[in-house]
């Protein structure tokens, strides 16, 4: 929490966006909630499962540590400390990056690609459980709209 004194009044939620804003935080949580747990199932966590499959769909199956962590909205260190993690499990393995001498790659291992293909279906079946399957095309569509504008362009929630 910041120390600094604000000169203006906060922005309190109406009614209206309270309900929307906690109605929002609950769906995140219920849909993470479930999802982690099936993922957990077939014994991978969900970040375990984003950078794997992030992974499978790059050229030659490779990213920078540094795109790695901006997609996942973690420091590069997190995302370090995690991919050791990968590593001695084999899912990844880590090659020096030749375009930054003090970055790395994080490449998918063959037995990484494995474990993917098992998970997958798991992972799309509770996809589908636990959020798909309970909202119409509109909604859908809805969802998608509201993403991009919170979002941002690039993906990431932005300040604007």
């Amino acid at each position: 929490m910041s120390t600094k004194s604000s000169s203006t009044a906060p922005r309190w939620l109406n009614p209206d966006e309270e309900r929307a804003w906690r109605a929002f935080r609950a769906m995140v949580i219920a849909v993470q909630t479930e999802t982690a747990r099936d993922l957990a199932a077939v014994g991978l966590s969900e970040p375990d499962y984003e950078v794997l499959s992030t992974l499978s769909e790059r050229p030659d199956h490779t990213s920078t540590l540094h795109e790695q962590a901006a997609k996942m909205g973690w420091s590069r260190s997190r995302l370090s400390r995690h991919a050791t993690r990968m590593e001695a499990r084999g899912l990844v393995r880590r090659a020096p990056d030749p375009a930054d001498g003090r970055g790395c790659l994080l490449i998918l291992t063959d037995d990484g690609l494995a474990t993917l293909t098992e998970a997958a279906p798991a992972h799309l079946a509770s996809v589908r459980r636990h959020f798909v399957d309970r909202l119409t095309a509109g909604d859908l569509a809805a969802l998608e709209v509201i993403a991009r504008k919170v979002n941002g362009p690039d993906g990431l929630v932005t300040d604007e």
